[in-house]
């Protein structure tokens, strides 16, 4: 039986922070994605210890039917498990404990098995005697999201596209939370059940509110089945019933015994949704059918005349007064910009505080995705490898903590957090963020705190603009006469007038090949304007960043460069970046210093891929940019991005940043030419003595694949549209 009186007093003296890891282990078509593994989690035991220092109060974390019995019910190996719960457990962070995760079952089981709920409930109960400590339990995670997107849109096994099979699999899943909580309670007969779900609302124009009505009522599916709602009158009694869930199905979940002690409201800005007729205004969206009429499902966020009534409040609003069961926030991630992650946190915090106000008891929010998340941009259906941080960067050695997780263990310290880059509205607040808007970006002033970057005139000063305008970091950009780096009154000047929270050095000698014929001019502008700026930063208290260069190696080690190698530099280029970066980090040793190779870009034509095309337009053949040095090619979007996340990260040191991929200048040639539209034979081998100026990271901060950033510069570069 469900524990009576086990809600009063659940709701704590203030709001508490929660953490979760993402732990999907579902099957697509025969193979499974292990977000355990494919995040490093499964093999980073370290990584719980990184985990307790943020000061969160409760972890969901996963016990996974198809991990621990994937070799039938009787071959249940708890081994990996029984390690990581010792440890949270030392930690004194409390264990809510996840069965399935967006999973059917081990491969034994699935959700079209009669017996799928009978046998989860006796691996709850396994599970509940091995621990019989934890005392708040969440058998299966969303489960009318993993109904969904398995039986309705197709995308996860066993990929059927049909309400029937949908609504067969959700009463399935009710079933096995039903029959895993009462085995677990007969262990522990005071375990609470937390059941999560995403209530996002849909909004429509008025052809299409049947539709949204119809998803609106669905959305309470999963509860209203737990608590016994679905009953003669209910929009779906009549529905089920016809889609093959039996009354006695149904009325099994009437004595309420099923009804969750917490309601885990996991909320994302894509989850609200706006149902669109008006296909014209949408031309770049696939539409959706429904066999009356044909739509496109957008973002409600994005659509001004329901933004008013989107929000993570608003739906914690809904939830709370359809059930009046104690709630917390399941997951709070946001697959963006670190920034934009930032904000996000901080702005479902502030709608939980608020709703809190208001006498809803809530009673924690969950930051999830602790240690990242893999390929959830295609819900897991493609092979990108594309990673989203969360409270830490798991793609190094041992787990690296971000701006997220430092806001974060600050909230769960004492609820509050700081910084600049929060002085600046999400983008989901931004003018920009309409479909329709008429909007012009550089119309938009960017309120707070600012960035100091020098280079005004430069490729790399000016890509920084762009891309802070873009991701709402208020900035200044100078040139020499407003801040001459290697003028230490005007540094001085420059910081006193601007009062900027952090500095990134853009300027430099850029031309490694006059380098030699003008040394003192490349060393005063390379070596001791980068330095003086560093101790001008440390004098301010000023995070600072500067770059350096693959040239700082002579490329005779045979395999790319680490960040740990001796630098080796051949000529005056080489050598006065190897000296700014001794210089800068003993002037200032919080300084970050990002070491790069040659980089091309899409909006200037001072980069060695335009010029290689706009020769091969007019025809010329080229023998001059054909050697066979191997370097790593930096697309500057890429570069850009990656080194503001880590100067929000507060890393320090020497960091290499280059897309992934060594390539030849003459392979590299050849494959622009291809992509491009010319003849590849126009360029030949050159002559000269092989060597690898290439850059790997021992950090794990690879850029994105050379071969996509290549096919990014050619479909988007401005520069080159004008050559076509």
């Amino acid at each position: 039986m469900k524990p009576s009186g086990d809600r009063e007093g659940a709701r704590p003296a203030a709001l508490e922070l929660w953490g979760g890891v993402e732990c999907t282990l579902v099957r697509i078509g025969d193979e499974w994605r292990d977000q355990l593994t494919e995040t490093g989690h499964r093999t980073r035991p370290g990584d719980i210890d990184a985990i307790a220092a943020l000061g969160i109060r409760a972890i969901r974390y996963p016990i996974l039917w198809d991990d621990v019995a994937r070799d039938g019910p009787d071959a249940l190996d708890f081994s990996w498990h029984d390690a990581r719960l010792a440890r949270l457990r030392h930690h004194g962070i409390r264990v809510i404990a996840g069965l399935v995760h967006h999973g059917s079952g081990p491969r034994w089981t699935d959700l079209d098995d009669p017996d799928w709920a009978a046998k989860l409930g006796a691996f709850a109960g396994e599970v509940a005697q091995r621990y019989p400590w934890i005392d708040t339990w969440t058998p299966v995670n969303e489960p009318l999201t993993t109904a969904r997107f398995s039986f309705l849109y197709g995308h996860w096994y066993p990929h059927r596209r049909r309400m029937s099979a949908t609504l067969r699999a959700l009463t399935t899943q009710c079933e096995g939370i039903a029959s895993a909580m009462r085995a677990i309670r007969a262990v522990n007969p005071a375990a609470r059940l937390l059941v999560t779900e995403d209530f996002g609302r849909v909004f429509s124009t008025p052809a299409l509110a049947y539709q949204a009505e119809h998803e609106n009522e669905r959305r309470w599916l999963s509860i209203d089945l737990l608590a016994g709602r679905v009953r003669e009158g209910h929009p779906f009694w009549d529905w089920m019933q016809g889609d093959g869930v039996t009354r006695d199905r149904l009325a099994a979940f009437h004595d309420g015994n099923a009804t969750p002690d917490l309601i885990g409201v996991d909320h994302y800005l894509t989850s609200e949704r706006f149902l669109d007729d008006r296909l014209d205004l949408h031309p770049d969206v696939v539409p959706g059918d429904n066999g009356r009429h044909r739509y496109a499902d957008i973002e409600a966020v994005r659509m001004p005349e329901v933004a008013a009534h989107v929000g993570t409040a608003e739906r914690l609003r809904e939830v709370w007064a359809r059930y009046q069961i104690p709630l917390v926030v399941g997951e709070v991630h946001h697959g963006c910009t670190r920034e934009e992650q930032a904000r996000w946190l901080l702005d479902v915090w502030r709608d939980a505080q608020t709703v809190r106000d208001e006498g809803v008891d809530l009673c924690a929010v969950t930051l999830w995705a602790l240690v990242g998340a893999v390929d959830w941009r295609s819900l897991l259906v493609r092979r990108e490898g594309h990673y989203e941080a969360g409270a830490f960067d798991a793609r190094g050695p041992t787990l690296r903590r971000t701006l997220v997780g430092a806001l974060a263990a600050k909230l769960a310290r004492d609820g509050t957090a700081d910084h600049p880059v929060l002085d600046q509205p999400g983008w989901w607040h931004r003018p920009g963020r309409f479909y329709a808007a008429r909007h012009d970006p550089a119309d938009e002033r960017l309120p707070g705190r600012r960035l100091l970057i020098t280079g005004a005139t430069g490729t790399l000063g000016q890509a920084f603009a762009r891309i802070c305008h873009h991701r709402g970091l208020a900035w200044r950009l100078t040139t020499r006469a407003e801040l001459d780096i290697t003028d230490p009154a005007s540094i001085a000047a420059a910081i006193e007038r601007e009062r900027p929270w952090a500095v990134i050095n853009a300027a430099g000698f850029v031309r490694p090949c006059e380098a030699d014929a003008r040394p003192d001019e490349c060393f005063s502008i390379n070596t001791l304007g980068a330095e003086q700026l560093a101790r001008a930063c440390r004098i301010a208290g000023l995070p600072y960043v500067t770059f350096s260069s693959d040239l700082v190696f002579d490329g005779q080690l045979g395999r790319p460069y680490l960040e740990a190698d001796s630098p080796s530099p051949r000529g005056a280029y080489g050598r006065s970046k190897a000296e700014a970066e001794a210089r800068v980090l003993a002037a200032n040793h919080d300084s970050l210093v990002i070491r790069t190779s040659t980089f091309f870009g899409p909006w200037d034509r001072h980069n060695f891929a335009y010029g290689l095309i706009e020769r091969l337009k007019r025809g010329e053949h080229i023998d001059d940019v054909g050697d066979q040095t191997i370097v790593t090619p930096t697309y500057v979007p890429d570069l850009v991005h990656a080194t503001l996340d880590l100067l929000l990260d507060r890393e320090t040191g020497i960091r290499h940043l280059a897309n992934s991929g060594e390539v030849s200048w003459h392979d590299l040639a050849r494959s622009l030419a291809t992509r491009t539209g010319h003849d590849p034979r126009l360029i030949s081998a050159a002559a000269g003595a092989p060597s690898n100026t290439g850059l790997t990271s021992g950090h794990g901060l690879a850029l994105r694949p050379l071969e996509i950033a290549l096919d990014d510069f050619v479909t988007h570069s401005a520069p080159l549209a004008e050559l076509a």
